[in-house]
């Protein structure tokens, strides 16, 4: 078994790809509208969907925006140097909610961007 997508609803789907194109650094895997069920879905990740997890975008048609709620806490997403990648996605008008810095119960690296829809990404410097 393993982890094939993370669904996320969102109010503008070429803002959102375009987040996660330019600010995350994915690509693009697939995009397929569904006129009988009036929504648009866009997988994104780091890799083939064959050999890694993505992001399934779902723009239902009319819907600008959805409240994220408070079960959901976050993305991670692990990057070469946080420091810079908020720096960057700063640079790109993205919101950063948390600037890079020590974690306050570790020293790993970590900083938090928001999505177009208000979605938190956590960029961490995690070795593996």
């Amino acid at each position: 078994m393993r982890i094939l997508h993370t669904m996320l609803r969102v109010g503008n789907l070429d803002k959102s790809i375009e987040f996660y194109t330019q600010v995350l650094g994915m690509s693009l895997l697939r995009q397929k509208e569904y006129p009988k069920g009036e929504f648009t879905l866009a997988f994104l990740g780091y890799g083939p969907e064959s050999e890694h997890p993505a992001v399934e975008l779902t723009y239902n048609w009319g819907t600008h925006d959805y409240a994220v709620g408070t079960g959901f806490g976050h993305i991670a997403i692990n990057v070469e140097n946080v420091y810079e990648a908020v720096k960057k996605a700063k640079a790109q008008g993205v919101k950063v909610i948390r600037e890079a810095g020590p974690m306050s119960s570790g020293d790993t690296i970590v900083g938090f961007l928001q999505d177009p829809d208000g979605y938190e990404i956590e960029l961490l410097s995690k070795k593996f």
